[in-house]
């Protein structure tokens, strides 16, 4: 999930000199220098799980001589750079507006729908389906703001159902018509319980990630700023998760069953209360749980697991197994995490390249990816944790996680190091597919790669190759995307979630300015680009400050051969050849749960 540019203007303003000061060798000297190590030392202070563990190295801004355009076409990211989404970096070759044309290779657009209705945010969103009466329904959310969609009939999609907190200023703390306090949708697996013969939807509640109370810049940053520290902890809220059983597609159709904490302070983690404040990260976006016994989600129990340099994040996520035979009351079995994650473990910290450079994101970002469930076999899971790097688990007895080997990938310094894992080709080709994003624009960042890892022996995972860098057609008048504007580079190939079972040999990514890019991997030796949609940078209802976050996601209806591109100014339903030949109306059978 990006952060962006809400909120944040004034502290942009109000910490821009200080900021100065403290990136660019050399600049204002002393003062600066011990307000910085004074403020450092009164925050780890007040708050012990604010860890300073190595000296300050942030990184200084990049020259602008050493990255850009190159003679041959091509763009040199920078090698390294600090955290700066609210910046926009030209470079001499780039376009001087957003480009608004689209571009398109082996695709075909079924439908189009622009608008506020078809944008619930700007930045990103989660999406499922369910099937109901021979209807199929997609929801698309980020926390307050909700849509579902009656999408049966591709060509003819209609708004059933509309959830904000607008008229509340999006406070959570706020009840309103559509939420009570505290509240919201959080990031959803949705799948078909036998036990109950329904659907069961189990939402994450986790701490947000936009937030007012730290800014990325070093005077405002958790590191420099124990009031802010102090506020967000103070904050209530459920950290943890919901469990519902839907009757139908509409939140009125929603049954609570279940709310439980992960926060391991509590007596009771099935009887919390959501109005006080709780400790640690809650469960970190989508659960992986397909509707039977065992369910595995990211989280940070407490606030000792605070390994994390990313200025603005408090907690450092592991992962927890929980017994769902009672989707009604779940149970906790284990919970694991890197040796470095917690307080206390400060030698293992240090030996992270990272640790000081007040940028990388630390900790798992999502729950373990499986290419095969527990239940049907599945032995082994793969964890990508940030700058931690991959980690495979065994899971077969899910009360006792085990760590099977671990390997580090190259510092991608700053953005998003490690976040997705496609595992969809495990099981055919051995071959998994870890990838960050990017999170600023105009790639001010490393490029993020998304790396072939040979996995086929788990206890000895090795990065073989990457896939191609997408590259604009002739058409676009420009060599690289970098040159289009916006961020650009890979988000993820959607979720396990999707309906039907993913075609071997192929992926697809949300790729920003990029659009939608689909792989063809079939020959792990040999990939490439085989079809792709790029929409215009912006809609007609786009705020400004979202026309540099483009195509954000992807969520392919396997079982239809249709994509959905979800991007800032709307969504868009796609077919293609290489999906195969397109189903625009109900589907042949109704999704139930997640295949393999």
């Amino acid at each position: 999930m990006r952060f962006t540019r809400r909120n944040t203007a004034l502290a942009t303003v109000a910490a821009a000199a200080v900021t100065a000061g403290l990136l660019v060798p050399g600049a204002s000297g002393a003062d600066t220098a011990t307000a910085a190590a004074t403020a450092t030392a009164t925050a780890t202070a007040t708050d012990p799980n604010v860890r300073a563990v190595c000296a300050d190295r942030r990184p200084g801004p990049a020259d602008p001589g050493a990255y850009g355009m190159q003679l041959d076409g091509t763009f040199r990211h920078p090698s390294l750079t600090p955290v700066d989404e609210e910046s926009d970096h030209p470079f001499p070759g780039r376009n001087a507006a957003y480009d608004t044309r689209s571009y398109i290779k082996n695709m075909k657009v079924e439908a189009a729908y622009e608008g506020a209705d078809f944008t619930p945010d700007y930045f990103h969103t989660w999406q499922n389906v369910v099937d109901f009466d021979g209807r199929r329904y997609l929801f698309q959310y980020d926390r307050s703001e909700g849509r579902v969609y009656d999408i049966t009939d591709v060509r003819k999609v209609r708004v059933v159902e509309r959830m904000s907190r607008e008229d509340v200023g999006g406070d959570e703390a706020r009840a309103n018509g559509d939420w009570a306090a505290h509240d919201y949708w959080g990031a959803s697996t949705v799948q078909w319980n036998k036990k109950l013969n329904a659907y069961v939807m189990v939402q994450s509640f986790e701490s947000r990630r936009q937030i007012s109370e730290l800014s990325d810049h070093p005077p405002l940053d958790k590191y420099n700023n124990p009031d802010g520290v102090r506020k967000l902890r103070e904050k209530p809220g459920l950290k943890g998760f919901k469990v519902y059983r839907l009757d139908g597609p509409r939140k009125k159709d929603w049954k609570l069953l279940a709310t439980v904490s992960t926060d391991s302070t509590q007596a009771d983690p099935l009887r919390s209360d959501p109005a006080t404040a709780q400790q640690g990260s809650g469960s970190i976006d989508v659960p992986y749980w397909t509707g039977e016994k065992y369910m595995f989600i990211a989280t940070a129990p407490d606030d000792t697991y605070s390994g994390s340099e990313y200025p603005t994040n408090l907690h450092s996520a592991g992962y927890q197994s929980w017994d769902m035979s009672d989707p009604a009351h779940p149970r906790l079995l284990d919970t694991w995490h890197l040796p470095g994650q917690r307080t206390g473990e400060d030698a293992a910290y240090r030996q992270n390249p990272r640790c000081g450079n007040r940028t990388s994101w630390m900790g798992a970002r999502m729950p373990l990816f499986l290419p095969k469930p527990v239940e049907k076999g599945g032995r082994y899971a793969f964890a990508a944790m940030g700058g931690y790097g991959l980690t495979v688990l065994d899971v077969s007895d899910p009360s006792n996680l085990r760590t099977v080997s671990h390997l580090d990938l190259p510092a991608s310094v700053s953005g998003t190091e490690g976040d997705n894992i496609d595992v969809s080709q495990y099981e055919k080709t051995g071959m998994i597919y870890y990838s960050g994003y990017p999170l600023t624009e105009d790639c001010y960042e490393p490029y993020k790669d998304v790396y072939q890892i040979d996995a086929k022996d788990p206890e000895n995972p090795r990065v073989v190759g990457v896939l191609p860098r997408p590259v604009p057609p002739r058409s676009a008048g420009i060599t690289d995307y970098c040159q289009r504007r916006g961020s650009f580079g890979p988000k993820r190939t959607g979720y396990y979630t999707n309906p039907g079972k993913h075609d071997a040999g192929v992926l697809g990514y949300g790729f920003y300015n990029a659009g939608v890019q689909f792989f063809d991997v079939s020959d792990p030796a040999d990939p490439e680009v085989s079809a792709y949609f790029v929409p215009k940078a912006y809609g007609r209802d786009t705020a400004e400050y979202a026309y540099g976050n483009q195509t954000h996601g992807v969520y392919v209806e396997w079982d239809r051969n249709i994509a959905w591109a979800l991007t800032n100014h709307g969504i868009y339903a796609l077919s293609s050849k290489v999906l195969g030949k397109p189903d625009l109306d109900a589907p042949a059978r109704p999704f139930r749960a997640s295949e393999f």
